[in-house]
């Protein structure tokens, strides 16, 4: 489902956020998406994420996590080995797949599953190279000042 908005402005005025209009573009969940089952996405700390997810009467062999880059996709689905006749059936154990959009340089550090919650901890790590740093200005003289790395991390 495309989106009515027109970036391509933007995309004369930017260089690099090319995924950026990707994303904003998929966002619209066509109608009748699942929601199920329900998650909260928290944020800990300034570089770290935690996903948890409501996947009560699913097993740890029922659940899958796949780290592709920048996305993280969770899949739950039991398995039908047993006939069981329900007298009554109020628990939602289908199948179901999330797909998580992850910013560059995410990584998924660990995950866990305590109480019928799966925890899924996330930390933004951004290499050196990466961080802000001071650019030297000439003053035409031929000397220019050393280049310095930002401190404030």
């Amino acid at each position: 489902m495309r989106s009515n908005v027109d970036f391509s402005p933007f995309y004369r005025s930017s260089i690099g956020f090319d995924r950026i209009f990707d994303l904003l573009e998929n966002t619209a969940q066509p109608q009748g998406a699942e929601k199920w089952p329900p998650y909260d996405i928290v944020k800990l700390a300034e570089d770290s994420y935690r996903i948890i997810i409501a996947v009560a009467g699913f097993a740890e062999d029922d659940l899958s996590l796949t780290h592709e880059p920048n996305m993280l996709i969770v899949n739950g689905g039991r398995s039908n080995g047993e006939e069981v006749q329900y007298l009554h059936h109020g628990l939602a154990l289908r199948p179901f797949s999330h797909r998580f959009e992850l910013a560059d340089h995410v990584s998924v550090t660990g995950a866990q599953l305590e109480n019928g919650l799966l925890v899924i901890d996330l930390k933004k790590e951004i290499p050196e190279e990466m961080k802000p740093r001071r650019i030297p200005i000439g003053t035409g003289t031929g000397r220019s000042k050393r280049i310095e790395g930002n401190t404030a991390a």
